[in-house]
């Protein structure tokens, strides 16, 4: 699958449960959007990580 596709999905997603959260009426609603929210950060850092690793590198395809 397409690296970006996917960070945009899972930014689209923090932006969706971002917004749940706002809406939480309980303690035990807000703490399950903060769980999601943790997840998916760390799930868009791993292609941060790899696209920060992958930046001294110059990947001139074309010739």
């Amino acid at each position: 699958m397409d690296p970006e596709k996917l960070m945009d999905g899972i930014s689209k997603e923090l932006d969706s449960a971002f917004k749940s959260m706002a809406k939480a009426k309980t303690v035990e609603e807000k703490v399950q959007y903060s769980k999601i929210i943790k997840n998916l950060c760390e799930s868009l850092g791993v292609f941060l990580d790899a696209a920060t690793d992958m930046m001294p590198y110059d990947y001139d395809f074309e010739e």
